[in-house]
């Protein structure tokens, strides 16, 4: 007996480029999920616009830098449709019609989204637009019936969000048209802090991405955070304390060696130096090949954009589709006009 395969939605704002974190943290589960559920990779050039709206530019551009990661990583384009978000007109017309289930207390109330004001300093001069981007994320989630969300913790709210959305519609309008999704959180264990001990971020400017050069690779892991206690080689060491020890957790394949590294750090037999050099060659052996497949379809900028055009245009149909079902439940599909 055949099982209906699990629909997941998922996607990046297309403002820079791809880093570890991003690969640590989703980009290598997406590329497992492709091979066994339908697939949907949104770039939200619209969700980005909402505080990028000055500069266009750097959204637009970054659209074919953002794909050409996800291609050099392992993303199928005949396993995972990736789709622009904005032309996409479907969503921002089921969003609109789930404004009408939810208070702007509501979303005033959204943990997500009061961090995120404060970090980008909006106080009181919230953009409408940005304000109200949980109800479009609602709309993306829904529009594909993805029962399967990869989210960070802090997006939780935004999965219960659209659950409740969710239930309310298919309550008040008595047909189960729109499914409520599971979230899928990343292994915590697994995350992958910043160069300066902070989150990863591409605004931050902490990050290692994946289209990183070998020297600028190496100019950036000689910044990584060490044990500020120590103050030499010979001093004893607390690998948690220092950061190369979390990518060399996650990047380097010889376990052991790099728990023996470990040990010599606790008991000061081994420096900074040499833990960082060695996280060099991990860090290179991993990137290259990335770094040369995303170099071939980078040369090839009508081939991405076949991808994206062919990405787009199969989510657009799967979302015309359910805007007509969530039409037809409100009872305001009025035909061809």
């Amino acid at each position: 007996m055949n099982m209906k395969r699990r629909i997941v939605l998922t996607g990046d704002r297309p403002t820079g480029p791809l880093h570890l974190g991003h690969y640590v943290g989703s980009l290598k589960k997406r590329v497992e999920l492709q091979e066994t559920c339908e697939t949907y990779i949104m770039l939200a050039d619209a969700q980005a616009i909402t505080d990028n709206y000055d500069d266009i530019n750097k959204v637009r551009t970054n659209i074919h830098e953002v794909v050409c990661d996800y291609l050099a990583v392992g993303i199928d384009p005949k396993k995972s449709h990736i789709f622009v978000q904005s032309c996409v007109h479907e969503l921002p017309e089921l969003a609109m019609f789930y404004m009408n289930l939810v208070t702007i207390q509501h979303l005033g109330h959204n943990p997500t989204v009061k961090a995120e004001c404060k970090m980008r300093g909006f106080n009181e001069g919230v953009p409408a637009g940005f304000y109200l981007y949980p109800i479009f994320q609602v709309a993306d989630i829904t529009a594909f019936k993805a029962d399967l969300v990869p989210v960070g913790l802090d997006q939780a709210p935004m999965l219960e969000l659209t659950r409740d959305i969710v239930r309310k519609f298919n309550s008040i309008y008595k047909k189960e048209v729109l499914v409520s999704p599971e979230a899928i959180y990343p292994n915590l264990k697994g995350a992958l802090p910043g160069i300066d001990g902070q989150k990863m971020s591409k605004s931050l400017g902490n990050a290692i991405s994946l289209s990183d050069e070998p020297d600028v690779v190496l100019k950036k892991v000689k910044k990584i955070q060490s044990d500020p206690g120590r103050k030499s080689a010979t001093d004893p060491g607390d690998p948690e304390k220092a950061l190369a020890f979390s990518y060399l957790d996650i990047f380097d394949p010889e376990f052991l060696f790099v728990e023996e590294l470990k040990e010599r750090y606790r008991r000061g037999a081994v420096s900074d130096k040499e833990v960082k050099d060695r996280l060099i060659d991990v860090l290179e052996a991993f990137l290259n090949p990335i770094r040369n497949r995303r170099k071939e379809f980078h040369s090839d900028p009508e081939g991405v954009l076949a991808i994206i055009k062919e990405g787009t245009r199969i989510a657009k149909q799967k979302a015309a589709t359910t805007l007509l079902e969530v039409r037809s439940a409100m009872g305001i599909n009025y035909g061809n006009f």
